[in-house]
């Protein structure tokens, strides 16, 4: 059976599931040097987009404490302007 190759799937689709749906990978990690453990690692990523991530609870304080930061550089005249409002910037 040779390989085949749908052309209608691209790292674009893959991304929207990504960020859409979002990915949990758990890794654990063992150093070891002559059967002797050095290192111990337990590794922990969430991936998706963010609001996936506040729909399950994850970065919800520092979403609102980020768009709050933003809110007063914008009222402040300092930051950049606001994309949603044509002419914020004068």
């Amino acid at each position: 059976m040779k390989p085949t190759r749908d052309d209608g799937h691209a790292i674009v689709d893959v991304l929207d599931v990504l960020l859409r749906e979002g990915a949990m990978v758990q890794a654990d990690v063992l150093i070891t040097v002559a059967d002797i453990p050095l290192v111990g690692i337990n590794l922990r990523a969430a991936v998706a987009g963010m609001t996936t991530m506040r729909e399950y609870g994850f970065f919800e304080n520092w979403d609102l404490e980020t768009r709050r930061m933003g809110k007063e550089r914008r009222a402040s005249g300092h930051g950049r302007p606001d994309p949603e409002i044509p002419g914020s910037d004068e």
